[in-house]
């Protein structure tokens, strides 16, 4: 999707402020060039003051892009284009950030992704902020085998406590939207967006 743009979007700086591997793969895969950059902000929103979780998602995302943008518009040269996400999955409303026993779940990921961008207008920086949400069906799973899952020690550093792309994808009866977007990124919204900050010179 990207490939039309790719040469010249691989002759900017581009920034990933995250240090997420598996951000960081999917982005390559797509064959975009950039460094990482992680954000020092320190993820302790009060989840209970928000009014969703996609609420508290997308503050939390804008807040670790902020992090990593005030840093580097210091700089004389900024970068054409940084990056930052952050993941949650919920289920009723409520924000699971490490495994649980859980049988016949339906839950939701939720992706916010933030683009910056510099620009003339003050503050120096455009931001662009867009979410994307996946439903995933858990199957009808024996504490046994939550259990062994656990074990593997896998999901002890997965939103929601499962990796879609590992062990876990037979945890999985179905999803309902972006499968990237459980991994951690919405790569086909991202490249829409990029299209519309970068677009196809004619």
């Amino acid at each position: 999707m990207l490939q039309p743009i790719l040469k010249s979007l691989n002759s900017k700086r581009i920034v990933l402020a995250s240090s997420s591997p598996r951000r960081k793969t999917l982005l390559q895969n797509i064959g975009l060039k950039f460094e990482v950059i992680p954000s020092n902000f320190e993820e302790n929103l009060k989840k209970d003051t928000f009014s969703s979780p996609l609420a508290y998602v997308n503050e939390t995302a804008k807040q670790k892009m902020l992090d990593v943008v005030h840093r580097l518009y210091k700089q004389d040269s900024p970068p054409d284009l940084i990056i930052g996400a952050d993941t949650i999955v919920t289920m009723e409303n409520e924000i699971f950030e490490k495994p649980a026993s859980r049988e016949h779940a339906t839950e939701w990921v939720f992706t916010s992704v933030v683009l910056a961008t510099p620009s003339e207008a003050d503050p120096g920086y455009a931001l662009v902020q867009f979410h994307a949400e996946t439903e995933v069906n858990m199957g009808d799973l024996a504490p046994e085998i939550i259990q062994a899952y656990v074990d593997t020690g896998e999901p002890m550093d997965k939103a929601g406590g499962y990796g879609i792309q590992a062990l876990g994808c037979n945890l999985i009866s179905g999803i309902n939207g972006d499968y990237f977007n459980v991994i951690g990124f919405p790569l086909h919204q991202f490249s829409k967006e990029l299209l519309k900050l970068f677009p196809i010179s004619g």
